[in-house]
């Protein structure tokens, strides 16, 4: 007779589910407002896993401006496995619809995008995709964390994390979640997730529950360094443009206010001069590390020409404005004087000679 407590619960093998995982899974469908939530080894995991609901023959439209490593993914790997994919301005809405075909099954969208922060519209592209049939509506919430913002209330079919990021916020986990509400998709997506293997262990489901504890507060705080930092970039005259969704220079402040509650701590800035000035200035930040991730206590900076988006070829970079000049900021919890003052000592030595003019 079977009497083991473990397998009547469905936790019979712990790549299939176990209970850390679950408490993890539980909590942040209740934070998307969802009925499922599944988490995976990683946010490219997760990216995977979605892309393995399509089959030979499907058209995927996907954001142009989105992490590198979607990119890389959709671009070199994906499309190996007889996937299309048409990458598209989803700011434009026009843009959206005319690239929708009989074969598109799926639309990727980030926002804010990275690292070019642009803000879509998720109830407008919600609209217009599900005008068609059959087609997944994918949001990539990661910049925003389900604090901030809550794609499934505002059409999404699947609202993914890379929960290294805010999510998690200590910098010390892998991970992807991904929530919905469809019965269907969830089953579909609960099979992918015990088929392929690429699950979180549950060391690291403890730690991203953690994590989620102190998210709000972290959220808040993020928000008001970033906006010090943006503010000050923005009247510094080393500086050539800020982009922030939380100042009222970025073309879609307004559509922040209505569809996000806040904003993250993600600043991205076109450094004046040439690559050299940008080099200066990163080497020469003292608090701010050097790193590729985000979303952590700690700030950091980084090139995405050279670091994160060193996968998308020249022409499409160039199309998109990444320059050698362009320069990302993941704003953490320090205290917000100390980033000034990094900042600051950092553009004086990329400008040595340069006077101020605020």
């Amino acid at each position: 007779m079977l009497t083991n407590r473990a397998f009547w619960m469905g936790f019979e093998y712990s790549r299939s589910g176990n209970p850390t995982r679950d408490c993890l899974e539980k909590a942040v469908a209740a934070l998307d407002g969802a009925k499922y939530c599944l988490a995976y080894a990683s946010g490219s995991a997760a990216t995977v896993t979605i892309a393995h609901l399509l089959k030979a023959g499907d058209a995927i439209i996907c954001m142009d401006d989105v992490y590198g490593g979607t990119y890389r993914y959709f671009r070199s790997v994906a499309s190996k496995m007889g996937l299309k994919v048409n990458f598209v301005d989803c700011t434009k809405l026009d843009c959206l619809e005319a690239a929708i075909t009989p074969e598109t099954k799926l639309v990727w969208i980030e926002t804010p995008s990275n690292p070019m922060l642009k803000v879509i519209d998720i109830q407008s592209c919600a609209d217009v995709v599900h005008k068609h049939k059959d087609i997944i509506l994918v949001i990539d919430n990661t910049f925003m964390s389900a604090y901030f913002q809550r794609p499934l209330s505002l059409g999404a079919d699947i609202c993914m994390y890379s929960a290294t990021k805010y999510m998690n916020g200590h910098s010390d986990v892998v991970m992807g979640l991904v929530s919905v509400n469809c019965d269907k998709l969830y089953e579909k997506l609960k099979f992918l997730q015990n088929a392929i293997g690429a699950v979180p262990s549950p060391f690291d489901c403890y730690l991203c529950s953690r994590g989620l504890k102190t998210l709000h507060i972290r959220m808040k705080q993020h928000f008001q360094n970033a906006l010090a930092v943006a503010q000050y970039l923005e009247s510094d005259s080393r500086v050539e443009k800020v982009i922030f969704p939380g100042l009222p220079s970025h073309p879609q402040h307004e559509l922040v206010k209505r569809q996000c509650s806040g904003c993250p701590g993600m600043i991205t800035f076109y450094i004046k001069g040439k690559l050299e000035q940008a080099v200066a200035f990163l080497k020469h930040l003292k608090l701010f590390a050097l790193a590729e991730s985000l979303g952590g206590y700690e700030s950091l900076a980084e090139h995405p020409a050279i670091m994160t988006h060193a996968a998308v070829s020249k022409e499409d970079r160039d199309a998109l404005g990444i320059t050698d000049t362009l320069i990302r900021l993941s704003i953490g919890l320090e205290d917000k004087e100390d980033l000034l003052e990094d900042l600051d000592q950092a553009l004086k030595a990329a400008f040595p000679e340069y006077t101020v003019r605020n």
